[in-house]
């Protein structure tokens, strides 16, 4: 199958949260099973100056778009699989983050952006840019993206089209006046199109007009279909349900091995976890804790914002230091969340500890070195960290949604039994639940044959981009099967 692969962001050219480890280890695992699946993200500056080889392919006059666009051909680096970058000068080379100013709100020209952007994927898609390749499938990704399937569904002969919304609280919201400005159709302004209580939604373009919807996780894939988590368009997504399927979000254990991951302290695995001990001690010795074997070490790595939970792990760090735990934190966000952290350093210096920013090799050590990881997320469409956790035999504890609920088995008697557990759940968004799963997790790590046993399980957990790409082939087959017999897009 020939495959288009669209993202607004795609690791390790451009990162800025998990859409970018998608796009960047998704379309590797779909080359390595044999498709041809090329990638197209635009051109930011930052791209630009990366010492990546590029070729100029094309020129393109897109409607709407004031100068002509170039295409630009290279390689998603360490693999065989091509990368187009969408060169508009007028709407990508300018510093800084894809989506935000410096000063962290949006640029204010975003909705033009990425209209841009999509009328050039638009154009790939039809084999306009005179490439030799059509796809026959367009696989775009949330709302930076959402256009395409709208604007191709003008066209007679088109690919097929599938959406995947990695987070729904993203949907790209835009008033009357810019729509006017984009030069779209004037039929997109229409309840049954992609007007939402009167605002221009980009989301809705993949959401009704996509072949099929995907997101990723199947609990998340539930979840986005009720009043909660739906963020008023549920019943648009219970009206797609028929084609709708959660596929949870792989990751790279070429990446993410403690067996040989060059930014820890010692490499283990699963038949010499003493090493992990190691680790454990330069970690806190990194942080300039109380180095003890047997304090039990919990670690958060996230964007410290209210979605994952930060206010509740907060609220329970006099409880954590009672039980003679340590806390690390490593991340960035809201600046009342980068504070109160900061305070409880000061506040608990035998204690916490922080890291407020993101470093790359630092979260390998983190991950490595504690016992215990927390991601009591209020909503989580997949995540990312438990799984890394598993893998290097630190158990997660989360809350019970989305993909959490997806990768983590809780423990309780039974799946020990069962020797299933990986970690601990709670569900009530309260810091009582997540304290009574954390008090549940030190009452096992006192028993160190069960605790061994938690972390051997997880890290025999296969979740792996393979296992995932191959049910993204098969749904792409089964998408290409109903256009040929005509089955449609149902609405």
């Amino acid at each position: 199958m020939k495959i288009l692969f669209a993202s607004s962001e795609a690791h390790p050219m451009i990162k800025t949260g998990g859409l970018a480890d998608v796009a960047g280890s998704l379309p590797r695992a779909i080359r390595k099973l044999r498709h041809d699946i090329r990638i197209v993200i635009p051109a930011y500056q930052s791209v630009l100056k990366q010492t990546g080889k590029y070729t100029l392919v094309a020129h393109l006059d897109l409607e709407g778009v004031k100068q002509p666009v170039r295409i630009l051909a290279g390689r998603l680096p360490d693999s065989t699989v091509t990368v187009y970058l969408v060169d508009s000068p007028e709407h990508f080379d300018r510093a800084g983050n894809p989506y935000t100013m410096k000063q962290g709100s949006a640029w204010p020209d975003n909705a033009e952006r990425f209209t841009a952007f999509c009328r050039a994927i638009e154009a790939l898609a039809l084999n306009a840019a005179d490439l030799n390749w059509q796809p026959d499938i367009v696989h775009c990704n949330d709302w930076q993206t959402a256009l395409v399937p709208p604007l191709l569904q003008r066209h007679h002969h088109h690919p097929v089209t599938l959406f995947t919304i990695h987070n729904l609280a993203y949907q790209g919201l835009f008033d009357w006046k810019v729509f006017k400005n984009l030069e779209l159709p004037a039929d997109f302004w229409s309840t049954e199109a992609l007007e939402f209580h009167n605002q221009f939604s980009f989301i809705k373009g993949g959401l009704v007009f996509a072949d099929w919807i995907t997101t990723v996780s199947p609990t998340y894939a539930e979840e986005i279909q009720t009043r909660t988590y739906g963020y008023g368009l549920e019943g648009l997504i219970r009206h797609r349900s028929n084609n709708l399927t959660g596929i949870v979000n792989g990751v790279d254990y070429g990446v993410w091995n403690p067996g040989r991951d060059p930014f820890i302290a010692a490499q283990y695995n699963i038949r010499s976890l003493t090493d992990k001990l190691k680790n454990k001690r330069a970690l806190q010795q990194h942080f300039e804790l109380p180095v003890a074997d047997t304090t039990p070490v919990f670690a958060v790595i996230s964007r410290l914002v209210e979605q994952k939970g930060i206010d509740l792990i907060l609220e329970i760090v006099p409880k954590l230091v009672m039980h003679r735990a340590q806390l690390i934190v490593l991340g960035s966000g809201d600046s009342k969340l980068e504070t109160a952290i900061q305070s409880a350093v000061k506040t608990y210096p035998q204690h916490v500890a922080a890291h407020i920013g993101y470093d790359e090799p630092l979260s390998h050590h983190i991950e490595a070195g504690a016992d215990i990881f927390l991601m009591p997320s209020r909503f989580e469409p997949c995540g990312l960290n438990q799984i890394y956790s598993q893998r290097y035999g630190t158990v997660p504890i989360v809350r019970h949604t989305g993909g959490l609920a997806d990768t983590v088995t809780d423990t309780t008697p039974a799946s020990i039994a069962a020797k299933t557990a990986t970690g601990f759940s709670f569900t009530p968004v309260t810091a009582m639940a997540l304290l009574g799963a954390v008090e549940r997790a030190l009452r096992y790590y006192q028993q160190p044959q069960v605790w061994e046993q938690l972390v051997s399980t997880g890290m025999r957990q296969d979740f792996s981009w393979r296992h995932s790409a191959q049910l993204y082939i098969d749904l792409y087959k089964k998408i290409l099967a109903q256009r040929v017999v005509g089955a449609g897009t149902s609405r």
